[in-house]
């Protein structure tokens, strides 16, 4: 499978990277980040894209080879990555939040820190 990110408003880096497949894609709604509280914190995901009007997009989950890590959760949405924001925000998905953050993806080695939109 190919991943690729334009660079974009919603996160600074692109990127075009391969990994192999080991498992069926998922849609996921939420994961817990490490990236701003070393304890990890629960947050709302969902793909972004391109589309200004409708930026939104689904956010998926895939058990993958990856060289570096072994195997491991990669957590992708659309050309614009990922978008991400803690559970406990009560506020609509905007590039302007300062509470808000973009990825390019999510590389995740526990399965506890993903759930499934039919969990």
């Amino acid at each position: 499978m190919f991943v690729e990110v334009e660079s974009n408003p919603n996160c600074d880096s692109s990127m075009f990277v391969r990994f192999k497949e080991a498992g069926p894609a998922k849609l996921v709604v939420k994961v817990r980040s490490f990236e701003r509280n070393a304890q990890g914190e629960w947050c709302w995901v969902t793909g972004w894209t391109d589309d200004l009007e409708h930026p939104m997009c689904p956010a998926y989950v895939q058990l993958v080879e990856d060289s570096g890590a072994g195997l491991t959760y990669l957590v992708y949405g659309g050309i614009w990555g990922i978008r991400l924001k803690p559970i406990a925000l009560k506020e609509d998905w905007s590039l302007e939040s300062r509470n808000q953050w973009g990825e390019p993806y999510l590389s995740l080695a526990d399965p506890k820190d993903i759930i499934h939109e039919d969990a």
